[in-house]
């Protein structure tokens, strides 16, 4: 069963870091897809609205699993009602839409609206948004996300396109509060998937090890 409330789901996301992105031309394969990844360890799992019966899929995957779902591409203010209706408890925008953060805030739900510039950032922020996205992090860089942590330092960032195993140590490091992973993870024949899930639950239970050491 999913976390409830705007507030839980938010520390719940702080506490997992990272989000499978879910995207395909067929809902039940990403079912299967999705299936892998929690057993992989990843419990946060982003449904695009570009997969065909999304909202089918947000609520199967509500029903049938104990991953933590949300919705991404979310442009509107009707795209927010249909993804709550379905059961998403959190909603990812690609640019930063003031009708879906305020949607968002008036249906209790976590808004992570996309944004690429220190301008944009903080328009998000100030607007309410819980988290902000910073796309496409690939053309950036984890140095960009740092260099916005100078004179934002208490916007909390989500990068999101071109993570990787690789660079995402890189960009927790940075001041990333999470981190979301599309193709690299969720692509590629089951065995894949599934070793790569693992890498990364290794990876965030390592890096939260570190972080609660050096609180302690």
């Amino acid at each position: 069963m999913q976390e409830c409330g705007r507030k839980a789901v938010l520390e719940t996301l702080r506490a997992y870091c990272a989000v499978a992105v879910l995207r395909g031309d067929d809902a039940n394969a990403v079912f299967e897809t999705a299936c892998v990844l929690l057993d992989g360890g990843v419990r946060v799992l982003e449904v695009t609205m570009t997969v065909p019966g999304a909202h089918g899929l947000i609520r199967r995957l509500v029903a049938e699993t104990s991953a933590v779902v949300g919705a991404g591409s979310v442009r509107t203010a009707a795209d927010v009602d249909g993804c709550v209706d379905a059961g998403a408890r959190f909603v990812v925008s690609p640019v930063c839409c003031p009708e879906v953060i305020q949607r968002a805030a008036e249906r209790d739900v976590v808004v992570i609206p996309g944004a690429m510039t220190p301008t944009e950032v903080l328009a998000a922020w100030d607007l309410g948004a819980d988290l902000v996205k910073v796309f496409p992090a690939a053309r950036l860089g984890a140095q960009y996300l740092k260099d916005l942590h100078g004179p934002l330092p208490e916007i909390p960032l989500v990068p999101t396109g071109g993570v990787t195993g690789e660079n995402a140590k890189e960009y927790l490091d940075a001041g990333a509060v999470l981190i979301c992973l599309g193709s690299w993870l969720t692509k590629g024949e089951k065995s894949r998937v599934l070793e790569r899930a693992r890498e990364i639950s290794r990876l965030v239970k390592e890096y939260r090890e570190r972080i609660d050491d050096h609180a302690s």
